[in-house]
């Protein structure tokens, strides 16, 4: 399951339980509709907490629709996860996709601010990793 939603900071997604490659195609369709009106600069934070790990095709699906929303103008994101192992996961898949740089992680389980931490990230490019 995914959602899509425009916020002030630009566009949370939500991403919960086992997303299959048909599912993830489906939402990088949808977010080109989505990206079509989007400002020229915006911020993305992503709540990954439900997610399940993706296996390597659909993680190849992931990275091509990280893509989209870096090439729309996504200039900060932030991931929130619960799970090491899925941390490690999109960290490498943000390393390969070229996002990394722009990308904070923040882990919901050991921070109870993580909201607020994602959106200071997005909107004043106030970095979590140095607070």
């Amino acid at each position: 399951m995914y959602t899509i939603e425009q916020t002030e900071f630009g566009f949370k997604i939500t991403f919960a339980g086992k997303m299959d490659e048909q599912e993830l195609q489906e939402w990088t369709d949808d977010s080109r509709t989505a990206l079509q009106d989007a400002p020229d600069e915006f911020g993305v934070l992503v709540d990954m907490r439900e997610l399940n790990l993706l296996s390597n095709d659909e993680q190849q699906v992931m990275r091509a629709g990280q893509q989209h929303y870096q090439d729309a103008g996504m200039v900060r994101s932030s991931v929130v996860l619960d799970s090491a192992i899925l941390t490690l996961q999109f960290r490498r898949l943000a390393k390969e996709s070229g996002i990394y740089e722009w990308e904070r992680y923040l882990n919901a389980g050991t921070s109870d601010d993580w909201h607020q931490q994602a959106v200071d990230w997005l909107v004043d490019g106030v970095d979590p990793d140095y607070r």
